[in-house]
C-alpha cells in the first residue's frame, strides 16, 4: 500500500505525517510539497519526498504516480487559486489511478454561507464527479487558530470578538490530524463525509475556560463588526486581510460553525481533547 499527503510540511499536514508513521512504514508513505528541501527530515526517516505544486500539474502527475490513498489537504490562498489549484490535484489523481481520496474540508461545507466556503464546495464536488472512493474531513474550527487573541490576552489585553453567542467547535490540531490519518488508513467506516467538530462553546465559554487555565478573570470585550475591524487593524493586521478576519466573526455570529456531530468521536475512537486541556496545552507552547 502506497499513501501520499499533499502539504506535508504545513501545521497540519506534518502532524498528520507524524501520526501515520506510528502505524506504516516509512516505505509505505510518501509525500507531496512544493518545496522538497523543507521535507529533508522526513526523507532521512525513509518517507518518499515528492515534489508537487497544486500550480504545476505536471509535477502533480509525478508525484501522484503509483499512490493507492490520496490525503488532500486544503491549500492557502483566496477562494478562486484554492478552487483552481485543488482542481489541479483532483485531476492528477484521477489520471493517477488513485484508488481512494481523503481530502480537509470545512465544516457542513455544502449547507454553509461561510466565506471559506465555496473552495470546498467546488472541490468536493469535482472529486465526487471522478467517482472515486472518497472521505471529506469536514474540520471545523482549530483551536490554534486562536493563538492570537490568546497571546494578546497574555500581554494583558481583553478577548475582543464580535461574534456574539455563534457557537463553534473547536478542537486541537493534534486531534485533526489524528482523525485524519484514521480515515486515510481505514476502509471499514460506512460513511464518506465526517462532520469533525468539537464541543460546541460560545466566545463567553471559551474565555470562562481561558480564565480558569490562567488562574484569573479574562475581560471579554463584545463590539460590534465595524468596531472589531478597527481594534484588527490598530493590533496591525494589513487591510487586506480585515475582510477575513471580519468575515470570519459574521461566519460564526451567523452559526456557520455549529454543527453538532459524534463523528470526531467515531473516528478518534476516544473523545475530542476537553478545551481547557486543550488550551492548557497551548498556553504552555507560548
Amino acid at each position: 500500500m502506497k499513501y501520499l499527503v499533499t502539504g506535508a510540511t504545513g501545521k497540519l499536514g506534518s502532524k498528520i505525517v507524524d501520526v501515520l508513521l506510528k502505524s506504516v512504514p516509512a516505505s509505505e508513505l510518501a509525500v507531496s510539497v512544493r518545496n522538497p528541501e523543507k521535507a529533508e527530515a522526513l526523507k532521512a526517516k525513509g518517507v518518499d519526498v515528492r515534489h508537487g505544486d497544486f500550480d504545476k500539474p505536471e509535477t502533480l502527475d509525478e508525484a501522484f504516480k503509483g499512490v493507492e490513498r490520496l490525503l488532500i489537504i486544503s491549500a492557502d490562498g483566496d477562494n478562486d487559486t484554492r478552487i483552481r489549484q485543488h482542481a489541479n490535484a483532483v485531476e492528477a489523481a484521477e489520471r493517477a489511478g488513485v484508488s481512494f481520496i481523503a481530502y480537509t474540508s470545512l465544516a457542513d461545507a455544502t449547507e454553509s454561507q461561510n466565506l471559506m466556503a465555496p473552495p470546498h464546495v467546488e472541490t468536493e464536488g469535482a472529486i465526487e464527479r471522478t467517482g472515486i472512493p472518497h472521505a471529506f474531513l469536514r474540520n471545523n474550527w482549530y483551536l490554534e487558530n486562536e493563538l492570537g487573541s490568546i497571546q494578546g490576552v497574555l500581554a494583558g489585553a481583553p478577548w475582543v470578538t464580535a461574534a456574539r453567542d455563534g457557537k463553534v467547535g473547536w478542537a486541537l490540531q493534534d486531534d485533526y490530524a489524528e482523525a485524519a490519518a484514521n480515515v486515510l488508513l481505514a476502509d471499514d467506516f460506512e460513511q464518506n463525509i465526517f462532520e469533525l467538530s468539537g464541543p460546541l462553546h460560545t466566545q463567553a465559554e471559551l474565555v470562562e475556560a481561558l480564565s480558569e487555565v490562567l488562574g484569573r478573570e479574562v475581560t471579554l470585550q463584545e463590539v460590534s463588526t465595524d468596531a472589531y475591524a478597527g481594534v484588527m487593524r490598530g493590533a496591525g493586521v494589513p487591510e487586506g486581510a480585515i475582510p477575513i478576519v471580519v468575515g470570519i466573526q459574521d461566519s460564526i455570529r451567523n452559526g456557520s460553525l455549529e454543527v453538532e456531530s459524534n463523528d470526531f468521536e467515531l473516528v478518534l475512537g476516544r473523545p475530542v481533547t476537553p478545551l481547557k486541556e486543550a488550551l492548557q496545552k497551548l498556553v504552555s507552547t507560548l
